[in-house]
């Protein structure tokens, strides 16, 4: 694995001869496999030493500082289900089961039927009319079909009923690559695998991965809270979705009952990918799920998001007018060229002197657009002759 470590993290020993690295919202457990392995020390040490650095040169989460890491971390050659491993967290609410690849033992009697229990009581619940039926009545049918007596398993029953009534309710599908729903829909893999999902994105700190070893994973582990900074992930959610749409294949974007955090990151996504305003992605995603209702924190957030989109497309236009009026002199210089002059742009950027002696440019008009401002110019050239 690949870790940056940033400001705030922390290291904890756990007094089972391993230790934990908490950074940017999560942490990651090292135990040793054996014995020898035991001896980290010299590990320890030059980890509490690059926490330091970090410390002293105020390395944050989104800054320009470790981009680096980056390079490694497109070159862990691991399976995607023991990178999802590493996501696997304590303290959730919702806990995922073992995934599929990971059962090794002969599941007990009690495991059977509780498996048996799961898929029949899915049946029943599909052919009956909820509205007109008591959970004793299930149970009794459930019973009557198993041939034999399952009070010992009431409490199991009941609880699977409510997971089968949220999974009931199916995601809803925003644009055709994006789907937003609850915690219910992130735990049916049945209905995951009709709908064409492969990527996930998890906006939630209390709810676990349900298929770590199946899908691909993002996690913004946060709360629904008014202190929440969601905006300070969007970049990164907007990224996420975007692959999957590059990959041909649909994303579920969820939280705990898919109202607040993922509709808001939806939302977000809608107004980058489309341009539109906030007013326009939040009526075309409420209109396909009418319980959308960000809280007034993230409400505002969306609004300062807008305002920093805005201040993007106001900054392309302004520039795109520029080089276009740069572009049209250029070409015209260059058009007067011999055609045997090769037009380089990288010898532009190398002798910037050079072409702007070549376009009859000052070079102190040349210096205000800059190097980088220069190449994209040419690109733009290319674009429009």
């Amino acid at each position: 694995m690949v870790l940056p470590l940033w400001t705030d993290t922390r290291i904890h020993l756990d007094g089972d001869g391993g230790f934990s690295v908490s950074t940017d919202n999560k942490i990651h457990v090292f135990k040793p496999v054996s014995v020898q392995a035991m001896w980290w020390v010299s590990a320890l040490q030059s980890l509490h030493k690059a926490c330091e650095v970090a410390r002293c040169h105020n390395y944050f989460p989104g800054s320009l500082f470790l981009t680096w890491v980056s390079y490694y971390q497109s070159r862990v050659s691991s399976d995607q289900a023991r990178i999802n491993e590493w996501n696997a967290m304590q303290d959730v609410q919702s806990h995922r089961a073992d995934s599929p690849v990971l059962f090794s033992e002969v599941p007990t009697e009690r495991e059977r039927t509780e498996r048996l229990i799961k898929t029949r009581l899915r049946e029943i619940m599909m052919q009956k009319d909820l509205e007109n039926v008591t959970s004793k009545d299930i149970r009794t049918e459930l019973e009557m079909q198993m041939v034999c007596n399952l009070r010992e398993f009431k409490e199991y029953i009941d609880n699977e009923m409510i997971v089968i009534l949220g999974q009931m309710d199916r995601p809803t599908e925003i644009f055709e690559h994006v789907y937003l729903g609850s915690e219910w829909n992130a735990s049916n893999l049945e209905e995951l695998q009709n709908t064409g999902v492969q990527y996930i994105l998890n906006v939630t700190r209390e709810i676990d991965n349900f298929f770590p070893s199946l899908f691909e994973y993002h996690n913004i582990r946060v709360y629904d809270e008014e202190a929440t900074d969601l905006l300070a992930y969007w970049n990164d959610t907007y990224k996420f979705i975007s692959r999957a749409k590059k990959a041909g294949a649909k994303c579920l974007v969820h939280c705990k009952m898919g109202v607040s955090r993922s509709a808001s990151t939806v939302i977000a996504y809608a107004m980058k990918e489309y341009g539109w305003d906030l007013e326009q992605a939040f009526e075309y995603v409420k209109e396909r799920r009418v319980v959308t209702k960000p809280n007034p924190s993230f409400m505002r957030q969306l609004e300062e998001y807008q305002g920093i989109l805005m201040q993007f497309k106001m900054l392309f236009v302004t520039y795109s007018v520029v080089a276009g009026h740069v572009a049209k002199y250029l070409m015209c210089k260059c058009r007067q060229l011999s055609d045997h002059i090769l037009f380089d742009p990288f010898l532009q950027l190398s002798f910037p002197k050079w072409f702007a002696g070549l376009c009859n440019l000052e070079y102190t008009t040349i210096q205000k657009f800059g190097v980088c401002n220069l190449k994209n110019i040419y690109f733009y050239i290319t674009r429009i002759h």
